[in-house]
């Protein structure tokens, strides 16, 4: 009964869509409870005790004070002196490291989104799908005028607001699609019917155009298209901070993006994306 209960706060406080897992073999739970304690800690939340990742995760506190035990003693996690509340171990930041120096895609792409950062003065970013978020794999800013806010590798950002997010969903397997749009629909509640009318615009847009739009930050816009011969999903942006009229600055970006997205693609074909 213990396990089941764990199961089911999980659900409730995390819901989200998991990845297709290969294979025929049953999910080793134990291990799916550990990566999830660790995908607990986000930017903001540097130390958490047992109960507030009891609290994230939906599992109980002894079954959170087994698992950071083990994952201290893996080296993912350390246990704070003062407030024996753990937080993640450098042997996270070497995986992440690792994910980056070994995406061969990234390594293709990068040379050339700093050249059209530079040269038409725009922030340029690649990212991935994880679950319900897109996560940058490279962020590189040369806005025309100040923002405030800053994306860095390894930040996330919501697929159903943002032309990343949007664009991806454009290109994603139906099934997983549907998927996604069912948890955000059950999310979002009375925002859901405005928000999914955006969100069909950017679907048609993406098959009219091979771009969407996003504006769901202050005086911020964003187009995004997918890569096309990548070995995993992968969609590339350009943003400004900008108080221009949407249109004109939708005429600006889209050439670059687009001519940006076919380089990459090119370069893909030519290494056969390895």
């Amino acid at each position: 009964m213990k396990a089941t209960a764990d199961g089911a706060a999980a659900r409730n406080h995390g819901a989200t869509v998991a990845e297709p897992k290969p294979g025929r073999s049953p999910v080793n739970r134990s291990l799916e409870r550990g990566i999830e304690l660790l995908r607990a800690f986000r930017p903001g939340t540097a130390l958490l005790g047992n109960a507030e990742l009891a609290e994230r995760t939906g599992l109980s506190r002894a079954t959170v004070s087994r698992l950071t035990q083990t994952l201290v003693g893996a080296g993912m996690l350390q246990v704070d002196a003062k407030s024996r509340a753990c937080r993640l171990a450098p042997g996270v930041l070497s995986l992440a490291h690792a994910m980056r120096s070994g995406c061969a895609e990234l390594a293709l792409a990068a040379p050339i989104m700093r050249q059209v950062a530079e040269t038409s003065r725009v922030n340029v970013g690649l990212a991935a799908p994880d679950r319900d978020e897109m996560v940058y794999l490279e962020s590189i800013r040369y806005n025309r005028r100040a923002a405030l806010r800053k994306v860095v590798s390894g930040q996330r950002v919501p697929i159903e607001l943002t032309s990343l997010g949007r664009a991806y969903l454009y290109g994603a397997p139906e099934a997983r699609r549907k998927a996604l749009l069912a948890l955000f629909k059950r999310r979002r509640g009375a925002q859901w019917p405005a928000l999914s009318a955006q969100i069909r615009q950017a679907m048609e847009q993406m098959q009219a155009e091979g771009y969407c739009v996003a504006s769901w930050q202050p005086e911020v816009v964003a187009l995004a298209t997918n890569l096309r011969g990548s070995s995993m999903p992968l969609v590339v942006n350009v943003s400004v901070s900008t108080g221009e009229p949407l249109d004109q600055v939708v005429g600006e970006l889209a050439p670059v993006l687009l001519a940006m997205a076919r380089r990459i693609e090119v370069e893909l074909r030519r290494t056969g994306g390895d």
